[in-house]
């Protein structure tokens, strides 16, 4: 089938993308690292915007579905305590295994964005569960300007990662604390 293919072939890219970077992402990489003949990537992403668009693309959907499985699986937030023991346990995921190379292919892609709008505009911020469990603990705690609050509190967060993605180590908890108690000045 035709989009498992395509599925198939994201799904490589981010590998390559990962291990090799943006210059190691080739047609030719993402054939050899899913074991198809050469020639099948260009086949279903004729250019190379089409491949970054796939992979970006596959890359969000991963990151919506790991998002909504961790909030089903947590009990609604009711301290901020529980805010941070979920923000520990979604740093440590993005370090590590599966969730690791696909952040190290996030922030290429991020990088990529800035000169191209498609993919831009493909990477903003999605709801999804986790960001909707920050906003209404936020609420329920009389925070104002909720959103905004949300927005600048994931997007800390994710300068975290981004920090120990580069240097290594794990998010310290006491970081997190931190910006979970600025986030409810």
């Amino acid at each position: 089938m035709a989009s498992d293919r395509r599925t198939l072939l994201a799904d490589a890219a981010l590998d390559v993308l990962a291990a090799e970077g943006i210059r190691g992402l080739t047609h030719r990489a993402v054939d050899r690292k899913a074991a198809m003949p050469p020639g099948t990537t260009s086949a279903y992403f004729r250019t190379r915007v089409a491949l970054l668009t796939g992979l970006v693309t596959r890359l969000v959907q991963l990151d919506q579905e790991e998002l909504q499985t961790m909030a089903e699986h947590l009990p609604p937030i009711r301290i901020a305590e529980e805010l941070v023991d979920g923000m520990v346990l979604l740093t440590r995921q993005r370090l590590t295994g599966e969730a690791r190379r696909r952040s190290l292919a996030r922030y290429a892609c991020a990088v990529e964005s800035v000169r191209d709008p498609e993919l831009r505009e493909i990477l903003v911020p999605r709801e999804n569960a986790g960001r909707e469990a920050v906003r209404l603990f936020l609420a329920g705690q009389g925070v104002t300007d909720v959103e905004n609050r949300t927005h600048t509190l994931l997007t800390c967060i994710d300068g975290l990662v981004f920090d120990r993605l580069v240097s290594g180590g794990e998010v310290p908890r006491e970081a997190l604390e931190g910006l979970v108690a600025a986030a409810l000045r």
